[in-house]
């Protein structure tokens, strides 16, 4: 589904990721674990072709196609979706405006605005006064909408209360349950796991990978000892 090779990012003239190599298969999920400030969202924005976040070396490859010059929209048609850490509030425009552009189907619409709690919020505008909850939520719903093979979580859980964790992972879950369905999640506390099944977990630190295993226990053993741990790992690199 995706592929990753020799990959570096700079960003203002500082390396911010150098020659990683990572490789997601179609139908899998994994996890990325890393300190504040290691490269984690500098990597989701580099696949996504954001403007700022330029790829100065190796290639990024999904679906078998190398997409280091595609513009961000393209790569949105080809299958890729990101959900923000921080969405932006959007004023002027409905939440329901933005899901009939997102999806023609109305009863999709109305079922995952239920969901996902959202059905009383679909008249208002995109993020405008919704607490941390319904913002993840609104920014889950659209994502769901826009119906992508690969998922690009950046901290889901980030700012929300257990309430809301278990209300979008559910919807994770049984999306991602999907047959074909991939996703790339990023995650400090770890409550994500409690929902979505992973058999990979890795670590960025130092602008590389440098730990593989079970999500559970290399968070497990990250609470414990810290990221310090993750570099006397045997597992330096992963592909």
């Amino acid at each position: 589904m995706l592929e990753i090779r020799n990959l570096s990012v700079d960003i203002e003239g500082k390396r911010i990721l150098e020659d990683i190599n990572l490789t997601i298969k179609k139908g899998e999920t994994l996890i990325l674990f890393g300190p504040n400030g290691s490269g984690k969202s500098t990597l989701i924005k580099a696949i996504m072709g954001f403007q700022g976040y330029p790829v100065t070396n190796g290639s990024i490859v999904f679906k078998g196609k190398e997409i280091n010059r595609l513009a961000t929209e393209k790569r949105v048609k080809m299958g890729l979706g990101l959900m923000y850490q921080h969405p932006p509030a959007i004023r002027g425009v409905k939440l329901e405006q933005i899901a009939g552009f997102l999806n023609k189907d109305a009863k999709k619409i109305k079922s995952l605005s239920e969901e996902l709690s959202l059905a009383k919020h679909l008249h208002r505008d995109i993020n405008l006064g919704f607490s941390g909850g319904e913002m993840k939520r609104a920014e889950l719903f659209q994502l769901m909408l826009q119906n992508p093979d690969m998922l690009l979580l950046d901290e889901p859980e980030s700012g929300v209360d257990i309430e809301n964790i278990s209300i979008m992972g559910r919807v994770l879950s049984e999306y991602l349950g999907k047959e074909g369905k991939s996703a790339l999640i990023i995650t400090h506390t770890g409550y994500i796991l409690d929902y979505v099944k992973s058999q990979r977990g890795c670590v960025l630190l130092n602008k590389q990978f440098w730990c593989v295993g079970s999500p559970k226990e290399m968070f497990k053993t990250i609470r414990e000892q810290g990221y310090e741990r993750c570099k006397g790992c045997v597992c330096h690199q992963m592909s």
